[in-house]
């Protein structure tokens, strides 16, 4: 896993998967966080990062954050839950 902590005991593999592509993409990876808020059938996180980082996680016209949610919510299928993924700075 990462250095980013997640607030809650149980992570889903799309939690996993959302840390694991943000750490792997910023070059500040202390200032990361991840925000969740889960209901029973569904999943939001929020992404934070520096804001020298926000161009590498958004990438040219939105494409490297489109990838992004679209792994994350495949990997949410396994845990059965529909996911919105966020970014902010």
């Amino acid at each position: 896993m990462s250095d980013v902590e997640l607030e809650d005991e149980k992570i889903s593999k799309a939690e996993e998967v959302l840390v694991y592509l943000i750490t792997q993409i910023v070059e500040d990876r202390d200032s990361v966080e991840i925000e969740i808020e889960e209901s029973d059938t569904k999943l939001s996180m929020v992404a934070r990062v520096a804001q020298g980082d926000m161009g590498r996680v958004i990438g040219k016209r939105g494409r490297v954050a489109h990838g992004i949610r679209a792994l994350v919510r495949a990997a949410a299928v396994q845990d059965d839950l529909a996911v919105e993924v966020d970014f902010e700075n």
